[in-house]
């Protein structure tokens, strides 16, 4: 299987756990239930993990996927419980080539 920019952006989508930050050490930190933050996580700094490796650009539809902000998440060497695979691997791996900018748009259950 090709791994594209589509297989890419879906990888991203679905990461697990959530990231918050932590004022205290001044570090984002992972947890994998939205309740386990402790006091020094601010409320409004949690955000699911597939959302924090994604930046808002100029244009509020366009969002790019950040490598540094995956490159965080990976150094906390917890890469199966994240779901961090192969796609996401291969695109920390090809710095060579530009961010991934893309219109990002919520699926409704159907």
């Amino acid at each position: 299987m090709a791994i594209t920019s589509t297989v890419i952006c879906a990888a991203a989508d679905q990461l697990q756990g959530f990231v918050g930050f932590n004022s205290k050490t001044g570090q984002h930190i992972v947890r994998f239930s939205e309740d386990a933050f402790g006091l020094d996580v601010i409320e409004s700094s949690i955000t699911p993990t597939c959302e924090f490796v994604w930046e808002s650009t100029a244009s509020s539809a366009l969002m790019t996927l950040k490598r540094d902000r995956l490159q965080l998440l990976r150094k906390l060497r917890i890469d199966e419980r994240l779901h961090i695979g192969e796609p996401l691997q291969v695109y920390l791996r090809r710095e060579d080539l530009p961010e991934i900018c893309a219109e990002r748009h919520l699926r409704t259950p159907t």
